[in-house]
């Protein structure tokens, strides 16, 4: 069957482990293969998977990384920079906790780590093109978010300030994105400045409307802020580039609600949740992405606190091939038209 959609794929970040077949490509390419994976998303901040200096500098180590996963069977469908792009922007509530994302020798010194997270951004747009890769994926990271719901009220120009600076910061990244013929998209997130479509609107507008500023779109996410994600697809389909298929479910009760009540995952009203056993309406999002002419990859993004892992994987390439959609050649009611008759056409108008 040719489809339109490419799959299916899986990011190879939460099964990467120190034991094989996990602890290396070759090894986790040949395990994604083997479940029926056409596709591999790979995170650029794993060094026992990939080594992204490496890669900015030398078109033999990309060559040899695609042979691994051409061996296998597998396409590389786009780079992760997620831990990379949070870097970008820390808000300094956040240092502590995403001091555990840098190197060694940037914890403690904020600026430092950014420095290192812009020329990580910088070097994923080279390994990108040496890859013979145009999409990657990554995260906006924040400065505003710890100011997310007003109370205290914000003062003015808090926001406007936090995205002007987003823009400031991303832009020049981008700029070198276009120049290599690659784009980003940023995984709409909350704990991110980017969690939703207004935010996203604001970015891209601090960015000057940057054509490389795109969307990895992931259901999952909007589902569990209570967001029209199918609605969302009509807005800004034009801007998706990348397609993370995540399930999550949402149930609200007396206790708690959107915000889940500081409760462990397997408590949460709002949880994440293996393909197939939560509320997303896959058939849905996948009939629109194709209808808006969506061609690029649907990725597993697996995530359960039920589920194992091993289990989520083996059952989420089926699911995406599932929903697979070949596209039409012709329309359905072709078999009742005719050839274009310009008398006919003014006789049935009385023209």
């Amino acid at each position: 069957m040719t489809t339109q959609i490419k799959g299916p794929g899986i990011f190879l970040a939460q099964f990467a482990g120190d034991e094989a077949p996990f602890n290396s490509l070759e090894g986790i390419v040949g395990w994604a293969a083997s479940l029926g994976y056409k596709g591999v998303q790979i995170p650029t901040f794993d060094a026992r998977l990939f080594d992204l200096d490496k890669a900015a500098e030398s078109q033999t180590y990309c060559d040899e990384v695609k042979g691994i996963c051409a061996d296998a069977g597998v396409t590389i469908t786009e780079l992760s920079t997620h831990l990379q792009g949070q870097l970008v922007a820390v808000n300094p509530a956040y240092d502590i906790a995403f001091d555990a994302f840098a190197p060694d020798h940037c914890k403690g010194n904020p600026a430092k780590r950014q420095a290192w997270a812009v020329d990580q951004m910088r070097k994923a747009a080279v390994a990108s093109k040496r890859l013979g890769l145009t999409t990657s994926v990554s995260f906006t990271g924040a400065l505003a978010f710890p100011y997310l719901y007003p109370w205290p009220q914000r003062p003015d120009g808090l926001i406007e300030e936090a995205f002007a600076e987003l823009g400031r910061r991303w832009t020049p990244i981008l700029d070198h994105y276009t120049e290599n013929g690659v784009s980003i998209g940023y995984e709409i997130h909350p704990g991110e400045d980017v969690f939703d479509g207004a935010t996203f609107e604001m970015f891209v507008d601090a960015c000057g409307g940057h054509e490389a500023a795109m969307i990895n779109y992931d259901p999952s996410h909007f589902l569990l802020q209570q967001l029209d994600y199918l609605a969302f697809i009509d807005l800004y389909h034009d801007r998706i580039n990348a397609f993370h298929v995540k399930d999550a479910e949402f149930n609200p009760d007396g206790r708690q609600g959107v915000y889940s009540g500081y409760q462990s995952w397997v408590n949460r009203a709002g949880r994440f949740r293996s393909l197939g056993d939560g509320q997303v309406d896959f058939a849905g999002i996948f009939s629109k992405l194709t209808q808006y002419g969506y061609d690029s990859w649907a990725v597993l993004e697996w995530e359960c606190c039920i589920k194992s892992a091993e289990q989520g994987a083996a059952e989420g390439a089926p699911f995406i091939a599932g929903h697979l959609i070949e596209a039409p050649k012709s329309a359905f009611d072709d078999f009742a038209g005719g050839e274009r008759d310009d008398a006919a056409i003014k006789a049935m108008l009385g023209l």
